[in-house]
């Protein structure tokens, strides 16, 4: 059964198998839910909240780190039984109106885990999901008025639209699918452009990050931001 892992005062991930959400506990402004996995995770995602002893009514509003359907794929769930608000990438906005998970050619990462994650989960799935209607555009750089200051990082590589988190009191990043900490630090299993990827992550290594999550694999610590750029720097 998913469960609320406490990875910093006011962040905590719920592990859904093959992806992670996670929670941003505000004790002024409720709950911010990061993702939403696939599509029929709604359940597993309240019932982690409230075995941790929240309330998923207090949840104020859902950010999605990109639109592909192992992020996006309950976001519409969400919105229309919980009457709860999402927020993306401007960029995104049009592509969750219509139900699409992008519109240009993904490219497969080396590596054998790699491979079969792609030929298990990605290659057979469909690209489409809910539509959804964004109720608040985010734009790159704009601090967020959640837990002391929730920064948008606009990373693309992995898809356009592609957002990372900074919860800049804590130092932690939310990676989405900047890359991967599966079996150690690697590229995500597929993006749209590889080598805008490597960019974002070296951008991002350039941060005060101590902590970094991602949505495939576990926690990076300490100094995440020095082990990203020892790790793609050569890239």
């Amino acid at each position: 059964m998913a469960a609320m892992q406490q990875i910093t005062a006011s962040l905590y991930q719920i592990s859904l198998g093959v992806v992670n959400v996670f929670v941003i506990k505000d004790t002024k402004n409720g709950l911010t839910l990061i993702d939403t996995g696939y599509k029929g995770s709604s359940e597993k995602i309240v019932s982690a909240i409230r075995k941790a002893g929240e309330d998923p009514l207090t949840i104020r509003q859902i950010i999605l780190t990109h639109c592909h359907p192992d992020h996006a794929g309950s976001a519409a769930a969400f919105n229309a039984e919980w009457g709860i608000p999402v927020w993306a990438y401007y960029q995104d906005v049009p592509l969750l109106a219509k139900g699409s998970a992008g519109e240009v050619p993904i490219h497969l990462s080396p590596g054998v885990i790699n491979w079969f994650i792609y030929h298990l989960f990605i290659k057979r799935g469909s690209s489409a999901i809910d539509p959804v209607i964004v109720d608040r555009s985010l734009t790159s750089k704009e601090v967020l008025p959640i837990a002391g200051g929730l920064q948008v990082l606009h990373t693309p590589g992995h898809s356009s639209g592609h957002i990372a988190l900074l919860l800049q009191q804590e130092r932690v990043l939310i990676a989405g699918d900047l890359c991967a900490n599966v079996a150690g630090l690697d590229f995500s299993t597929v993006y749209e452009d590889r080598r805008l990827g490597v960019q974002s992550i070296l951008e991002v290594a350039r941060l005060d990050v101590e902590k970094a999550v991602f949505g495939h694999g576990k926690l990076l610590a300490p100094r995440a931001n020095e082990k990203l750029a020892a790790k793609f720097s050569a890239l």
